[in-house]
């Protein structure tokens, strides 16, 4: 998935009311940019960090600048906008470039499922089960290599876990599958210290016969590309 306008590079002041970023561009301008990211953003949002944001011209946007890269001083990446996992995904699922989803004919996303809630990706096929995959987006990294998933409590994340389990249940596929929007962890482990809930959530659900799947990316600044599947 390739940005659809090219980024800049900046330097962030700070990080505010969760959606809100300030932000110095190389020729001194200080502006205000979109963070498409709920969470707490651990380790991401520290003044002086070099992000990348991408401009738009869109006279629907109050905001002229959408945070998309934090870049790191040892030149690896990380993806702060959470809308991107989907997209990116959406196009390895269509061109039947992941290994355990290729034999899906069909991909749907957003279909509505469970309590009032939406599954990210529904695969479906003639000679196959139906297949409901969760997308998370990964960007938490406390010990080098290591990626963590949550930043933050989600009650949300914990409701589709019931849901996703709910499906297995019936007899149909269901995966959660965390995708890791950073170049510098080959590793995966739940944040069960951070979100006991959680992760005490997913064993229950793990064992009604929902899988896992960690997915690796290639990030930079034309885009992010899927990658290797990772031990998890």
């Amino acid at each position: 998935m390739r940005f659809p306008t090219p980024l800049i590079p900046a330097t962030l002041i700070k990080r505010y009311k969760r959606f809100l970023a300030d932000c110095r561009l190389e020729d001194g301008r200080e502006i205000t940019a979109h963070c498409a990211n709920p969470g707490s953003m651990m380790g991401l949002a520290e003044p002086g960090m070099r992000v990348w944001l991408e401009p738009n011209d869109d006279p629907k946007k109050k905001l002229k600048y959408g945070w998309r890269l934090v870049e790191h001083t040892n030149g690896n990446f990380t993806g702060v906008d959470t809308s991107v996992p989907n997209r990116a995904l959406k196009a390895a699922l269509e061109a039947h470039e992941i290994a355990e989803f290729a034999a899906y004919s069909e991909v749907q996303a957003e279909v509505k499922y469970g309590q009032n809630s939406r599954i990210d990706f529904l695969l479906t096929d003639a000679k196959l089960p139906r297949c409901y995959v969760e997308v998370k987006s990964v960007t938490l990294s406390r010990q080098p290599g290591l990626a963590e998933f949550p930043d933050s409590v989600t009650a949300r994340g914990t409701k589709h876990l019931r849901e996703l389990a709910a499906m297995a249940e019936a007899g149909h596929r269901a995966v959660m599958l965390y995708l890791v929007q950073r170049t510098d962890c080959d590793r995966f482990a739940l944040a069960a210290d951070i979100d006991p809930a959680y992760a005490a959530e997913f064993e229950t659900a793990h064992a009604k016969g929902v899988e896992r799947l960690v997915i690796g990316t290639t990030i930079t600044p034309e885009g992010v590309k899927i990658g290797d599947i990772l031990p998890s």
